[in-house]
């Protein structure tokens, strides 16, 4: 109660500018001097050379990439304002619908007229597969919609022919498909059907006298929905339909139908529908399209896989229906490599800006009359968001890892690309929507402006974890490969090999009873830790399984009864695979600063896998372990502070790219910027 009169009496005679009856107990409130910006260059150093550590987290291309970022910057077409007495490039979101489609539409014809899609669809091999992936990255970070739409074309239409199309396709498709004198897009999703490709409803037949497939829609829930491209500007679509042969459904398959005119009139036949307006991704045109007896040669039949003869035979050299279905999903692993490595651009985004905010804006002071302090010396915040940094560097080693894995494919590695590119895609956009929340938090009430990007980023990266494969369920099959691989092993008494997967051979590591400091940073501890959990976890999931197919369950009924354990194994995979790719990117530098600080963000990493709710669950750690990694984790943040500017500075993201907030955003809000 005296302490509340104190303050009241305080606050009081503060108002009133009237002088305490005794200053020596009451401490006077005076005004403080008006904030001043400081930008953070001022007083954080660099300990490493940053654009060593840019050039291994980007990994490739980064010329390239620049380039590419200049000629954006260069153009008025990427919408380029001042703010703060800085230039920044973002798209106009106060645009209608209407209009951010048209500008995605100028963009794209701006970057085809200066080359940036040559060869992305007509050259082959390791070189133009990478630079390919570069400017796609440096694109997505100026506007989803931007990549978004050219996935569509590139990725997903142009892919499917690729791979599922034969030389005839590849001559007569691919050249004007990279010229874009073809707009392609890509059906498959229905209004019925989203991850169960196999429930597809749209039917396509074969009339023998006429040599041409018929496609149909037979009810509303066979709609094509989601269809990026579809409502204004696609002339041609791959269809995924069940094709029907004499009476006998031979499963899904592609087919390219022609849904426009050059001049952009819908074919008849076709029927199309715009999805309407998005909580993100505006700029791309997703449409609903219904087939009506849709007639297209026998030659469109993509047939890679299978075909039909002239008089209406089935051919295929893959007899299991399951593996043949399995090879129709291929362009789907391209898809879901683009989307994992643009989560984790758009989780350096959202860090650079968040962590730049954090090292220039102050408040509270800790005692009267002394300055406020940064929001980073906080170890509050250090907590919130240094964390997610270390996150973001390990997934730019297993995004680069990923993106290799890919561009060196084999018929041997599909098995292998396929777990991995489903166990990154989840868990990379998931941590972008974690690392996009609390960088909207940290920036308080700047992060609900749109013009400071990372609040509007949250809305536009949300499908992530729906399209090219709902996160849950591409987890799903994670566990029932890691399934497959276990009981293969048991079966054949054979060593495991593939999926990282080797560690299985070895004996099973220990966690000591007491977890010191100098344990808890040793790389070997880590991997021991994370690898006790995966393991054990496998065992369980298999156990757990076959208990409930011992009671006359089928497999596919014993999976979902043990989607906990499934889950918590797909989890464990992912985190050691991640953290597996940052050790081999740490072991590949000399000794020095650079690795240095690389080791701290790797036993950040690892400790914050080991935080994880499963290793008390399971009993991996004690109270008192865990206790002790939590405390760790707080003193690495700590050591990592005054590395922060340097760790967002090595991210090589030009400031026009980032926001107003990041830099001077004092000025950036002043009464001339309004005049202006």
């Amino acid at each position: 109660m005296d302490r509340a009169f104190q303050r009241t009496k305080i606050l009081t005679n503060h108002l009133l500018q009237s002088s305490p009856s005794s200053p020596a107990q009451i401490p006077s409130l005076s005004s403080n001097a008006c904030l001043d910006y400081s930008p953070p260059e001022l007083s954080e150093g660099y300990a490493f050379d940053i654009k060593e550590m840019r050039q291994l987290l980007d990994g490739h291309h980064v010329a390239d990439r620049d380039w590419l970022f200049g000629m954006m910057m260069q153009s008025k077409l990427f919408n380029p304002r001042v703010r703060g007495g800085k230039v920044f490039v973002s798209p106009d979101y106060n645009q209608s619908m209407e209009q951010q489609r048209e500008m995605t539409w100028k963009r794209i014809v701006y970057l085809l007229e200066r080359g940036v899609f040559k060869g992305w669809l007509t050259e082959k091999g390791e070189e133009a597969e990478m630079r390919k992936f570069a400017y796609f990255e440096a694109l997505g970070l100026f506007d989803h919609s931007i990549a978004i739409k050219l996935g569509v074309h590139f990725f997903l239409w142009g892919g499917a022919i690729q791979f599922f199309g034969t030389k005839h396709h590849h001559d007569k498709w691919l050249r004007d498909t990279e010229n874009y004198l073809i707009k392609g897009c890509f059906a498959m999703t229905e209004l019925g059907h989203g991850s169960n490709v196999r429930g597809i409803e749209t039917v396509t037949t074969y009339d023998s006298n006429t040599g041409e497939f018929v496609i149909n829609t037979p009810c509303e829930s066979a709609q094509k929905y989601w269809i990026g491209g579809a409502a204004n500007h696609a002339t041609h679509t791959i269809v995924f339909s069940q094709l029907n042969i004499n009476g006998t459904n031979q499963g899904v398959h592609a087919f390219i139908a022609q849904i426009r005119d050059a001049v952009g009139n819908v074919c008849p036949n076709i029927r199309i529908a715009d999805c309407g307006h998005k909580i993100g991704l505006n700029g791309v045109d997703n449409g609903r399209i219904w087939f009506d007896n849709v007639r297209v040669p026998r030659e469109n039949l993509l047939n890679s896989v299978a075909d039909v003869s002239a008089d209406g035979k089935y051919l295929s050299s893959i007899k299991d229906p399951d593996q043949r279905f399995a090879a129709f999903l291929a362009p789907l692993t391209a898809g879901r490599v683009n989307i994992a490595v643009s989560a984790v651009y758009q989780s350096k985004v959202g860090l650079a800006i968040a962590i730049r905010y954090a090292l220039t804006r102050r408040a509270f002071s800790v005692k009267p009359n002394e300055p406020e302090v940064l929001l980073l010396d906080y170890p509050s915040h250090q907590r919130r968001l240094v964390p997610l940094l270390a996150k973001t560097y390990a997934m730019s080693f297993a995004a680069n890892y990923l993106k290799m894995l890919y561009v060196k494919r084999t018929p041997q590695s599909n098995k292998t690309i396929h777990v991995v590119s489903s166990s990154f895609k989840a868990v990379f956009t998931w941590n972008n929507m974690q690392i996009l929340q609390e960088c909207r938090e940290a920036c308080g009430g700047q992060g609900l402006k749109t013009e400071n990007r990372v609040g509007h980023l949250k809305g536009e990266h949300d499908v992530q974890s729906t399209f090219e494969g709902d996160n849950n369920i591409l987890m799903q099959q994670v566990s029932k490969a890691l399934f497959a691989e276990y009981v293969a092993a048991q079966k054949k008494n054979k060593a495991f090999k593939g999926l990282g997967l080797e560690h299985m051979n070895k004996p099973c590591p220990v966690i000591p009873s007491q977890l010191t400091s100098a344990t808890l940073r040793c790389s070997q501890f880590q991997m021991d830790a994370l690898c006790l959990r995966e393991r054990d976890l496998l065992k369980c999931f298999v156990l757990d399984v076959s208990q409930h197919q011992a009671k006359g369950e089928s497999k596919e009924h014993a999976f979902i009864m043990s989607y906990q354990l499934a889950e918590d194994l797909s989890r464990a995979f992912s985190d050691r695979a991640i953290f597996q790719k940052f050790v081999e990117a740490e072991a590949t530098l000399a000794a020095g600063s650079l690795k240095d600080v690389l080791g701290m963000l790797r036993s950040l990493y690892a400790l914050i896998c080991i935080e994880d709710v499963a290793f008390l669950r399971y009993g991996y750690l004690s109270v008192d372990n865990a206790a002790a990694v939590r405390r760790e984790i707080t003193k690495v943040c700590s050591e990592l502070r005054p590395h922060a500017l340097a760790l967002v500075s090595s991210f090589g993201i030009p400031d026009a790219f980032l926001s107003p907030v990041a830099f001077n955003w004092i000025d950036a809000n002043s009464w001339s910027s309004v005049q202006h």
